[in-house]
């Protein structure tokens, strides 16, 4: 199978070639929701900080002393003014600081992310760039380039490392992301309404993946 190649200025320049079995299986794989929606609970699980915390009955400053006598004043007994039903008491069963992060199988999320390529392969919003080398650094010049391409949401995922003029001049684009290819994931795919992937970028995701 081969997937055409252009410049960003939407120029053919070539193709890639991918076996036909590689590419059903990275790129043209059944498109689960299900496997995608735990792939992204999983990754916002993980980067929520749980610094939430209600004040139990030890955390509250004040006396540990009864409020009065255990009998006789035809009140019902109390233990402690900071307990859950007096004003400025504790909170009960309240949140407390913890990890919201959960396990989820590798294979699981080597699933998810080939699911979230062959997604935007078959809405046809998956182009295949030659490399981002050859930028200006100017954000006024891309921006310019992407309006032309009518592109307004995209994610660029770039070989093992980035071009750093490319990512200078993407970095104050709203909407526009720039990720080498070992942090390609499955939110940042579904979040963007156009993935571009760098001919280097292929060739390590379809040896990553496959």
């Amino acid at each position: 199978m081969k997937l055409k190649v252009t410049d960003i200025s939407n120029k053919a320049v070539g193709e890639v070639e991918i076996d036909d079995a590689v590419f059903a299986d990275i790129f043209g794989r059944k498109v689960r929701k299900d496997i995608l929606a735990r792939a992204v609970n999983w990754q916002l699980a993980k980067r929520r900080a749980g610094t939430h915390k209600t004040k139990e009955i030890g955390d509250i400053s004040g006396t540990t002393k009864k409020p009065y006598a255990q009998k006789g004043t035809g009140n019902a007994r109390q233990g402690s003014l900071r307990s859950p039903q007096f004003r400025g008491g504790a909170t009960i069963f309240g949140p407390v600081v913890r990890s919201h992060a959960h396990d989820l199988t590798k294979k699981v999320r080597k699933l998810a992310l080939k699911t979230a390529l062959s997604a935007k392969q078959k809405e046809g919003k998956l182009i295949v760039w030659n490399g981002t080398a050859g930028a200006s650094g100017k954000t006024k010049e891309l921006a310019a380039k992407l309006k032309t391409l009518n592109i307004a949401s995209l994610l660029v995922i770039d070989g093992p490392a980035i071009d750093e003029k490319f990512a200078l001049a993407a970095r104050n684009i709203p909407n526009v992301d720039v990720l080498p290819q070992q942090g390609a994931n499955v939110y940042d795919i579904l979040r963007r309404d156009t993935l571009v992937l760098t001919k280097a970028a292929v060739e390590h995701l379809v040896e990553r993946l496959k």
